[in-house]
């Protein structure tokens, strides 16, 4: 059998393509169910590789999510909302921007809306999309949808159960800072804080 291309030759997995990309995988020969949870669920892939082979790996797929930072004022260091939130995965709290899985049918804005309204109680006026990352591609496909949020209202919440958060308005500045320090470890917020900064600083040029 003959090897297909090398990496250099296929297209990258840009945002844009990753914000399209289905449950379908095109290099998928067979997979089989192990778990279906509420969150995540677990396959082995029968795979083909770019040279040819073939293998198994294992896979969670999860439904993805929307993660907003909120903008309190658009001043020269604007005043931003991050959440303090339990996480047990994390072993305790950890400091975070608003995120959250769509419920069936819901587009990504919608999803975006709703959760940063549920979480902490804002309505966005305008969302602007920042990029598509993933997560952890090694063994999910989990994406998550990067929004920033401006002309907020007031609005309802509404969290789950298990969502046990605290509100920290802060400048993007302090943010930026507790990056560099190692007090932001969550890498969904790190990504969105970085693109924020660079849109507010030249908005538009980011790819969404």
């Amino acid at each position: 059998m003959n090897a297909e291309p090398g990496p250099d030759k296929q297209p990258l997995i840009d945002a844009r393509r990753a914000a399209q990309v289905g449950a379908d995988k095109p290099r998928q020969i067979d997979t089989r169910a192990v778990h279906s949870g509420r969150v995540v669920d677990l396959a082995i892939d029968t795979v083909r590789f770019p040279d040819g082979s073939v293998g198994e790996l294992e896979l969670i797929r999860h439904s993805g999510a929307a993660a907003v930072l909120p903008i309190l004022d658009d001043g020269d260091d604007p005043q931003i909302l991050l959440i303090r939130q339990f996480r047990y995965a994390a072993g305790g709290d950890i400091l975070e921007v608003p995120a959250g899985r769509p419920e069936p049918g819901e587009d990504w804005i919608t999803c975006a809306r709703r959760e940063l309204e549920e979480e902490v109680g804002l309505q966005p006026g305008r969302l602007v999309p920042l990029s598509t990352i993933y997560t952890t591609p090694g063994f999910t496909d989990e994406r998550i949808h990067l929004f920033l949020a401006l002309d907020n209202r007031p609005g309802q919440v509404n969290r789950d159960p298990d969502e046990f958060l605290q509100l920290l308005p802060l400048p993007l500045s302090q943010a930026l800072r507790h990056i560099r320090e190692g007090l932001i470890v969550d890498a969904k917020s790190i990504a969105t804080l970085f693109l924020a900064s660079a849109w507010l600083a030249a908005p538009g040029e980011l790819a969404g």
